[in-house]
């Protein structure tokens, strides 16, 4: 399981014209939320398969995997930890990859890097847990990526029916001021919704004047369109 040899198969399949698209569509010009971060032009289920089949890669290669400058490279650190993860045969080894991840979220800093390893992980870790304040220290950090985490890693608890923790951190995360944080919360009250139509409406009425548009769109978006106007006639552009 060589680290050097991830390396070599993930070149094998870049693409530099898909690499110049993703670069422009993962906003990474400068002042930008993906500053400075590089692309391959790797498709994801090449990533998947790559990852598959190295899943043995010990933490030291999938540590500098993650310090990558190169967005697929730690992805695909990501998705073999999440591997290890799904294969771990104890709950200690369990615990060891949750506080492995925990302790390089800095480098989990996009949020397609987010969106494919925080349910998986920390959803999961968390979903046998009475204790899930480590969500909320994460939704409280000024780091964006941290705060998607939180919310993001709901989505695990949200497939088994509990919804508790997301209505919670979607209602602390309401004021923030970034477009991806708008999105993700969104999407989790979509996907409440998508199980109880009645708690995302107990949702939306209560906090109707505090959620932003962005976000009340992405929640809103199965509903009939009557019903999808009637929320957001009150919300300006």
């Amino acid at each position: 399981m060589s680290l050097q040899t991830v390396k070599r198969l993930l070149r094998k399949k870049s693409n530099v014209r898909k690499a110049r698209l993703l670069q422009g569509f993962f906003k990474t010009g400068p002042g930008e939320y993906g500053e400075g971060d590089l692309f391959l032009g790797v498709t994801v289920p090449a990533i998947r398969l790559i990852a598959e089949s190295f899943s043995g890669l010990s933490r030291q290669a999938i540590h500098r995997l993650m310090r990558s400058r190169i967005h697929e490279e730690r992805l695909t650190g990501l998705l073999i930890l999440v591997r290890q993860y799904e294969q771990a045969s104890t709950s200690a080894e369990e615990n060891l990859i949750y506080r492995f991840y925990l302790a390089r979220t800095h480098l989990v800093n996009n949020w397609d890097l987010v969106d494919l390893t925080a349910p998986n992980i920390v959803g999961s870790h968390l979903l046998s847990k009475s204790n899930r304040q480590a969500l909320d220290a994460l939704a409280r950090s000024r780091n964006l990526w941290k705060r998607r985490i939180a919310v993001v890693a709901t989505f695990a608890f949200i497939r088994h029916g509990q919804f508790k923790d997301t209505l919670r951190l979607s209602r602390l995360l309401l004021n923030d001021q970034h477009d991806l944080m708008h999105k993700a919360v969104g999407w989790m009250l979509r996907e409440v919704g998508k199980r109880d139509s009645k708690v995302l409406e107990t949702f939306l009425k209560k906090h109707y004047h505090d959620i932003p548009r962005t976000a009340l769109r992405y929640a809103i978006e199965r509903f009939p369109q009557t019903k999808r106007l009637a929320y957001l006639k009150g919300k300006r552009m």
